[in-house]
């Protein structure tokens, strides 16, 4: 009830406080914003934009499965078999309070290796950090070991609760059902290292890092076909390296299957008849302890066989091989098994060379006849040097035919001589012809013949440009030998001592000259020649086949992994030898009488050859005669390829163009 008086102006009017602290305070608000914002984009821009980075999408290659290599008639040279792996998640043992110590201390108890080697191999290698480490993507399983027994990986598998973070998978290995046989053909496979993938960004985007590449024979050479081509799976990965899904996935192309033109049958035979030959050898008192064959396809140049001992079980590279058995593979007491002789092995070829002497001396411009006959005496003088037949045997008077099918040296001894002589002598006026060395350029020595394998041989044809190179590389030493002579040889042996100073006299002042003993030496594949036995294979197909010099080739096509897609290798190139058809026809005929009724009759004593026919050469070489010529330089020839591997050198060797240029 209202009093008289009293009036009612309605609800009281706030006053101005609230207001001012409702203004400071937005004020205020809006000014802690703005100051966040500023610290956030500011000070703390670098923090955030590598928590930013954190949460991206990881790529990750899928490394395809390598196709096979198979002989002529599909059986597997080389292919593929599955074994247990037991790997580690790198980012589960990270979080684990010990950082996974404890479990993989289980593992190794399991496994029955030591703890220090399974946790060296969870560390993520880089240019600190010594090996063994992981040189995969921590997104990847880390393998902890290969080849795990069935009964092991299933105490593993089982047990997920004593052993997170680690599981166990198939893994492809190449696996080689000849074991040991045509080890140096084939080749193996080893790791990318990461210099390559510094060196080559394109490989970045095929490789892992523990991805393995071919290193030698047909795995190096067709390596690319073989491996196919990777796939690719994008993972979203969060700032704490969790996996949150898979983004993209795209599938990876299995190899190409590599069929060879090798026969595998006749690959095993040719190694169990080096072995065997090795050991009569070693019974008879003769030192054995390497030796090579290759076998050719006459009409195309496809090798069918190609062999060296030693040789060695080409699964030791399964799984990184140790330094002790590396050691050994290069090592001159186990004979370097690594080293193929039939390709990087360079001897003098003794009297199997004599087929391009006769051929030369036939076909030159004042060419002897083939219708003559020819003295062959048990030795022959050539300037103050008897050269001799072998044992000093003598066989009168003789065709040609028959001088090779007797080995007669002193016919190409004297033949040798008189091209010599009919070139100029050692100081000849204008060009001379050189028929022998152009002949055996010819043939294909001094140069590899392109075959489809890495660390080819090229041999060594000396001429009088070869000759004039190594007269100024080796000069120095030379005559400092003509000067102070050669006291060690000379307590020893005086007489030899005073015979080397005179030679090296002669050499210090023109040692350049293309002299006459040069000349008869090379014609029997002695003195400073040497070839290897694929470059003496095909020379001899060149005059089976009627005068093709033929590019050796092993591979000869590629088919899918489904089978469904095949694509032919291109043939190697060819060349004609410039020898008439009536010269290899008498060659031919000649060798095939090696075996019926020369040097050859006791090998083939008892071999049927009226139903088999054979025809070949022999050649027994004594090396160079000259300890300070290049002779004495074979082995370190073949350790030359050696050392390439030593260095791990990651060529990719191709040769499938054209035949090389001389060299």
């Amino acid at each position: 009830m209202r009093r008289r008086g009293q009036y009612d102006h309605g609800p009281r009017r706030p006053g101005w406080l609230p207001l001012v602290v409702v203004q400071v305070l937005v004020i205020s608000l809006a000014a802690v914003l703005t100051m966040r914002l500023w610290y956030l984009q500011i000070p703390m821009a670098d923090h955030y934009q590598s928590l930013a980075a954190a949460n991206h999408v990881q790529e990750l290659v899928v490394p395809a499965t390598r196709g096979q290599i198979l002989d002529a008639e599909g059986r597997p040279l080389v292919r593929n078999r599955t074994e247990l792996v037991v790997s580690a998640d790198y980012h589960k043992l990270q979080r684990a309070p010990d950082g996974g110590d404890e479990v993989l201390r289980d593992v190794a108890e399991v496994l029955d290796i030591p703890f220090e080697d399974i946790r060296q191999r969870t560390r993520l290698c880089g240019p600190e950090v010594s090996r063994p480490c992981w040189p995969g993507s921590p997104y990847q399983p880390i393998t902890l070991a290969e080849d795990v027994r069935p009964e092991l990986a299933m105490q593993i598998v089982e047990r997920q609760e004593k052993f997170p973070g680690i599981s166990a998978q198939q893994h492809s290995v190449r696996d080689y059902p000849m074991g040991d046989r045509a080890a140096q053909l084939l080749g193996y496979l080893q790791p990318v290292t990461q210099e390559e993938l510094d060196e080559r960004e394109d490989l970045r985007t095929q490789f892992t890092g523990i991805d393995h590449v071919g290193r030698d024979g047909l795995e190096a050479v067709y390596d690319e076909e073989l491996r196919g081509a990777s796939g690719a799976r994008r993972y979203a990965v969060n700032s704490k390296g969790d996996v949150t899904g898979v983004v993209s996935e795209a599938p990876s192309v299995p190899g190409k299957h590599l069929v060879t033109s090798i026969d595998e049958r006749v690959q095993q035979i040719s190694e169990k008849a080096l072995a065997k030959g090795m050991e009569r050898a070693e019974d008879n008192g003769y030192p054995a302890d390497s030796a090579a064959s290759v076998v050719l396809d006459v009409k195309t140049g496809n090798v069918i066989s190609i062999a060296s001992m030693p040789t060695y079980d080409p699964s030791v590279w399964d799984g990184g091989i140790d330094q002790e058995t590396y050691d050994k593979l290069l090592s001159e007491d186990a004979g370097e098994p690594l080293t193929s002789r039939a390709l990087q092995g360079q001897f003098p070829p003794a009297s199997t060379f004599k087929v391009a002497t006769l051929a030369a001396g036939v076909e030159a411009e004042n060419g002897v006849s083939l219708d003559d006959d020819f003295s062959c005496p048990s030795s022959i003088s050539v300037g103050n040097r008897s050269f001799q037949n072998y044992e000093g045997s003598a066989h009168g008077s003789l065709s040609l035919h028959r001088a090779i099918v007797v080995s007669c040296n002193t016919v190409f001894y004297q033949m040798a001589y008189d091209m010599w002589k009919d070139d100029g002598g050692s100081s000849p006026e204008g060009e001379p012809e050189d028929a022998m060395t152009n002949m055996a350029h010819d043939f294909g020595f001094g140069e590899p013949t392109g075959i489809d394998l890495p660390n080819e041989g090229a041999g060594r044809v000396p001429d009088r440009e070869w000759k004039q190179e190594y007269w100024e590389a080796t000069r120095e030493d030379t005559c400092k030998r003509a000067e102070e002579g050669y006291p060690g040889v000379e307590e020893e042996d005086p007489e030899h001592a005073a015979y080397l100073k005179q030679v090296a006299e002669e050499q210090c002042t023109d040692g350049f000259r293309w002299r006459a003993g040069d000349a008869v030496n090379f014609s029997i594949g002695q003195g400073d020649l040497v070839v290897t036995p694929i470059q003496l294979a095909r020379a001899y197909a060149a005059i089976a086949n009627g005068g093709t010099l033929h590019q050796p080739k092993v591979g000869k096509a590629f088919v899918s992994a489904d089978g469904t897609e095949s694509e032919e290798i291109e043939a190697g190139a060819s060349e004609e030898l410039p020898v008439s058809d009536k010269t290899l026809e008498y060659l031919q005929s000649a060798l095939a009488d090696v075996p019926k009724s020369g040097t050859a009759q006791g090998a083939f004593n008892g071999f049927p050859l009226d139903e088999v026919p054979v025809a070949g050469k022999t050649g027994t070489a004594t090396g160079t005669g000259r300890r300070s010529r290049p002779g004495s330089l074979l082995r370190p020839r073949w350790r030359s390829a050696v050392r390439r591997r030593r260095a791990d050198l990651p060529g990719r060797y191709r040769r499938r163009g054209g035949r090389p240029g001389r060299p």
